[in-house]
């Protein structure tokens, strides 16, 4: 048996945890990445634990973010996502993740792919090779390097940190080249085995389909260990999320929408109830999991689904003001959901 070892940095972005690995540092054919990147996280395991390698059980601990020198001269670093399953032997390259983008940048100034310019702060220009989209990194420095320590608090992460600035630039159509991929602010959609159900596909940083929480029979208030203690409601959200992905053109068919596990996303959406904070309530699911919080990508679409009259998104929030409108407030609930 031959053994074999990689340079790599375990980093958190956000509310996620990757390994950062050099692209210099694998295979050029991205066929060989499985086994090793599957090997690498704890995967397949059965248990669902990942205790065998550096994944933490759940989606958002199950990544690896592969960086290498720009291809292009308009961009300092290329950066590849990939999501890697945690019962089967699988990676996913199909979307971004927004959560691990915040980390690439510090990841290229403390590896030394980018020279920052003098100064105690950085902007490092990301090309997404998963979505083909630009992510600006910005950042403080301390001697050189990324600084970490810093007063900005997130929910679900103890502690502070350094801020980081994502600037998406032009986010519309990262997965299917639409903003609205059907052409409409809302679908109707037939569930094989569930009937039908009233959507918004909307496709901003990574594709979503957005549902109501009350024509799923739910308050929208669920935790995720209720959620995913129901299995039925799991498979139902699978379901309306292959059909989805139909109908936004990312898949031929259920079949090939149900092996593509990452995109699109399903949320289901409900307004908030007098006096609690925020404008939208709103939960994800993510791989087959009910996500911890709400992804960073997941965030960029809901905020655009919001901005477009019609949508089921613009239905359930709370009514703002001409100069309020372009804001959107997520409420934390029972369970970490707002993002950075």
């Amino acid at each position: 048996m031959t053994q074999c070892s990689l340079p790599a940095v375990f980093m958190r972005g956000g509310t996620s945890k990757a390994l950062m690995l050099h692209a210099r540092d694998l295979p050029a054919d991205r066929e060989a990445w499985t086994p090793l990147l599957c090997r690498a996280m704890g995967s397949p395991d059965s248990y669902g634990r990942q205790l065998d390698g550096m994944g933490g059980g759940v989606s958002s601990l199950s990544k690896v973010c592969v960086i290498a020198p720009a291809a292009r001269p308009d961009f300092d670093v290329d950066y590849t996502f990939v999501q890697v399953a945690i019962h089967e032997a699988r990676i996913d390259l199909a979307g971004n993740c927004g959560n691990m983008s915040s980390a690439v940048g510090p990841f290229a100034i403390d590896e030394g792919l980018v020279r920052p310019r003098p100064g105690d702060a950085a902007t490092v220009r990301i090309f997404n090779t998963n979505t083909r989209k630009a992510i600006h990194a910005t950042f403080p420095l301390i001697g050189g390097r990324a600084r970490e320590k810093g007063e900005l608090a997130i929910p679900g992460v103890a502690g502070t940190g350094a801020a980081i600035r994502l600037d998406f630039l032009d986010p519309g159509g990262a997965t299917t080249g639409r903003l609205l991929p059907s052409g409409r602010t809302r679908d109707v959609l037939e569930v094989p085995g569930h009937g039908s159900i009233e959507a918004s596909l909307v496709d901003a940083a990574n594709a979503t389909v957005f549902v109501r929480a009350a024509d799923l029979g739910l308050t929208g208030r669920e935790r995720p260990d209720e959620v995913d203690a129901r299995p039925d409601l799991l498979i139902r959200l699978e379901a309306i999320r292959a059909a989805g992905s139909v109908a936004m053109g990312i898949a031929p068919d259920l079949a090939a929408a149900h092996a593509v596990r990452m995109v699109p996303f399903i949320c289901f959406v409900s307004p908030p109830d007098d006096g609690e904070e925020g404008d939208l309530v709103i939960r994800a699911i993510s791989n087959g999991q009910a996500h911890r919080a709400l992804p960073l990508t997941v965030s960029l679409c809901t905020a655009a689904a919001a901005q477009i009259d019609g949508t089921v998104v613009a239905a359930c929030r709370r009514a703002a003001s001409p100069r309020d409108r372009c804001a959107l407030r997520c409420p934390r609930a029972s369970w970490p959901s707002t993002r950075r």
